[in-house]
């Protein structure tokens, strides 16, 4: 119970840990985004408030003053040659005390309502700047020193206001600060699930990992003790003769070849996760060379009264590792003969379809139960662990015999017979 609250305890440390990871990295990436997008907004809105202020800044500095003046209603010929000034555009000049000179051209009544307490800011000489009239009124305005021989107007200041680009700017701002809380909660969420999706197969190796070393002490555990107690009762009469203690030798030798089978199935599930074995694959003739795995078979299967057939239709080559390969086989063939009784029969077929390599083995023994067939890859597991273990099974040659066939890109799959036993079928690529 206390190690179960440990591991969940850990578990949803590293749930909260992908979570806030997801978290901040969507926020950062959406706050990154929102910011390049508002830039280019507001950018784009001052992009043309900007060129207008610099047009008539470049006129004003390299033309007469009358140039700069929008020409009168009557002058048709100078109204035709320049183009007018824009109209949101208002030109304030300054005299060296910084005070306002050109209030008539301003308008007094503008003037007195706003102009007559603002005060001129040289900090931003010759850059466009953003200001507020009266905290009112946004304006953008460029200002610059009077490059005409003027004693009065040593400073000009073109200002223009901003008004609707400013109001743009709130609302977007207003709908980019919702948007972002609208989507604060959706990573939220997000983040939950996606961190939960991440922690299912790690949670799935974590219990994978803890039943695997539980089965394997178990498995080992039980012949070294046989070993230990056999041993330790041979010593009790060291003066015995050997013929007197065969029973006890013969039954520790047993269970010490069955540790070395166990320990070896072992590694070689233990190199398969960790993809460190490599098939070295080459050309073999499918039937010359299951011909050639099953022949013993069939010896021992006529020695324990049973009938072994082949109907082999596969006399083509495919590309797989031998040793790999006769291990398959070999798996197979032993389970085949631990579950059939006498005067059952092993039957190995071959045949192409679909441009794969086809093998086929299967039997008339005890079978596998319907609801037993999903678990019989799992490795440690055994239907009849009572009688696996009377004929040695200890539940990873299936695991084996399976990754050995998806190493090779190939499927197994295992279904019962219509009338008794189990069919293996596999299919290899060429």
């Amino acid at each position: 119970m206390v190690k179960e609250m440990f591991k969940n305890k850990i578990f949803r440390k590293q749930q909260l840990k992908y979570m806030v990871l997801n978290l901040i990295s969507f926020t950062v990436i959406f706050t990154i985004f929102g910011l390049i997008i508002f830039s280019q907004v507001q950018h784009t809105l001052f992009t043309k408030t900007d060129e207008e202020l610099l047009m008539i800044k470049e006129r004003m500095v390299n033309d007469t003053p009358n140039d700069t003046r929008i020409p009168p209603p009557n002058d048709k010929g100078s109204r035709q040659n320049e183009r007018p000034k824009n109209p949101r555009i208002m030109v304030i000049k300054w005299n060296e005390n910084d005070k306002i000179v050109n209030q008539d051209e301003i308008g007094t009544l503008f003037y007195d309502d706003y102009l007559e307490e603002y005060k001129l800011d040289k900090t931003n000489l010759n850059n466009i700047t953003n200001t507020d009239v009266n905290n009112l009124y946004p304006f953008r305005y460029l200002l610059f020193e009077d490059a005409n021989d003027n004693d009065e107007v040593a400073y000009i200041q073109l200002m223009i206001n901003i008004d609707a680009e400013q109001n743009i700017l709130n609302n977007f701002s207003k709908l980019l600060i919702l948007c972002s809380s609208i989507f604060i909660l959706l990573s939220i969420s997000a983040s939950y699930f996606l961190s939960k999706k991440m922690m299912k197969p790690i949670i799935h190796s974590w219990n994978k990992q803890a039943e695997f070393v539980e089965n394997a002490s178990h498995e080992l555990r039980t012949p070294l003790t046989i070993i230990q107690n056999k041993l330790e009762l041979m010593l009790t009469t060291p003066h015995e003769k050997i013929a007197n203690k065969f029973e006890n030798i013969a039954l520790s030798l047993s269970e010490t070849r069955r540790l070395s089978k166990l320990t070896t199935d072992l590694l070689t599930l233990a190199r398969a996760d960790s993809a460190e074995t490599q098939l070295e694959k080459k050309n073999l003739h499918v039937d010359s060379f299951v011909q050639s795995v099953c022949t013993p078979y069939i010896e021992i299967a006529e020695s324990q009264d049973k009938h072994f057939w082949l109907k082999l239709n596969c006399d083509m080559m495919m590309n797989a590792d031998e040793t790999r390969f006769h291990q398959l086989l070999v798996i197979l063939l032993d389970n085949a003969l631990k579950y059939t009784g006498e005067h059952d029969s092993i039957g190995v077929k071959t045949y192409e379809q679909d441009h794969k390599v086809v093998l086929e083995i299967s039997d008339t023994g005890i079978g596998i139960k319907d609801e037993n067939i999903p678990y019989i890859f799992d490795r440690f597991y055994r239907e009849d662990k009572a009688r696996t273990r009377e004929s040695g099974g200890i539940g990873l040659g299936l695991s084996i015999a399976q990754w050995i066939v998806s190493a090779h890109g190939g499927s197994i799959k295992v279904s019962p017979n219509e009338t008794a036993g189990t069919t293996f079928k596999i299919k290899l690529p060429m």
